[in-house]
């Protein structure tokens, strides 16, 4: 099949396919995360970073197979997660924001000192295993978890952690629990994507994961709208292709880039999808039938 990708269609558009898919991935974890469950998360770059070294680290130097490297650094961005989350998402607002912009810069600080990912110099040499089927069937496949997860009851019990998080607590929901556990899919989320990237560019570095890669998922969560799974696809699709489109006016891509923002955050201060659920798409689909139907 990707062979077949490859013929058909130019390698520039395929590789911005590639990381749409991935950045989809990575969204669909803070989504989980901020949006859901109302929780500002602002180091995710850092738990996409533990995956991407850990799965590289894994397959240059002790010779692990990918999908082995791949869930490895996942799991181990997931433990990171849970480590960080049992005593941070006590906090709340901008003490928890604070909390994790300093754990992804302590992870990133780590990694310009880490002799087995390259130092400051970065980590290369990985081949391409990252296909683009792979991760179009990842895409799915979390996609359809993530929308299983929010229309069941504990979906519903992250939603009301977000609303009204005493109100939840007085409802017999265990609030520290459920974040703890959504922190925890959330950093799993980002470290697998951050083992296709590793695994796709062939090179990481300490600086492709900073500050501002978090502020530019968070974005992504942000745009398409909090707590929406089509909106957050949209969102991280609108932010991987946008830079691209700016090339040609690459002094000035950040002045469109945050106008886009800005715009966006008078006219639509919800997001594109506000908090529009699959759930709620087909009810209303389904009513408009109904209506129809009766009409005539």
């Amino acid at each position: 099949m990707d062979a077949w990708f490859m013929q058909h269609i130019d390698a520039y558009y395929l590789r911005i396919m590639v990381l749409i898919g991935i950045n989809i991935i990575l969204a669909l974890g803070l989504n989980l995360v901020t949006g859901v469950t109302g929780q500002l998360s602002m180091g995710h770059a850092g738990f996409m970073s533990i995956g991407a070294y850990t799965a590289a680290i894994l397959t240059l130097h002790y010779g692990v197979s990918f999908i082995g490297a791949l869930i490895a650094g996942a799991l181990m961005a997931a433990f990171f997660g849970f480590l960080i989350g049992i005593p941070t998402l006590r906090l709340e607002g901008d003490y928890l924001a604070i909390v994790t912009i300093g754990f992804a810069e302590i992870i990133r600080v780590f990694f310009l000192n880490f002799e087995p990912g390259g130092k400051a110099v970065g980590l290369y040499g990985m081949q391409q295993f990252t296909t683009f089927s792979l991760v179009m069937v990842i895409v799915i496949v979390v996609t359809l978890l993530n929308v299983k997860l929010l229309n069941s009851r504990y979906g519903r019990a992250l939603y009301a952690i977000r609303e009204n998080e005493i109100a939840a607590e007085a409802c017999g929901i265990n609030t520290t629990r459920m974040k703890v556990a959504a922190f925890t899919v959330g950093a799993f989320l980002a470290g697998l994507s951050g083992g296709l990237y590793s695994h796709y560019m062939g090179y990481i570095a300490p600086q492709d994961f900073g500050f501002m890669r978090s502020i530019e998922i968070l974005n992504m969560v942000v745009l398409g709208g909090m707590g929406s799974i089509p909106g957050t696809i949209i969102g991280a699709a609108i932010l991987t292709v946008l830079p691209e489109m700016l090339r040609i006016v690459a002094d000035y891509r950040l002045l469109f880039y945050g106008a886009l923002l800005v715009i966006l955050m008078i006219f639509r201060p919800n997001g594109i999808m506000g908090d529009i659920r699959v759930y709620d798409l087909r009810k209303r689909w389904q009513t408009k039938e109904v209506e129809t139907c009766s009409k005539s």
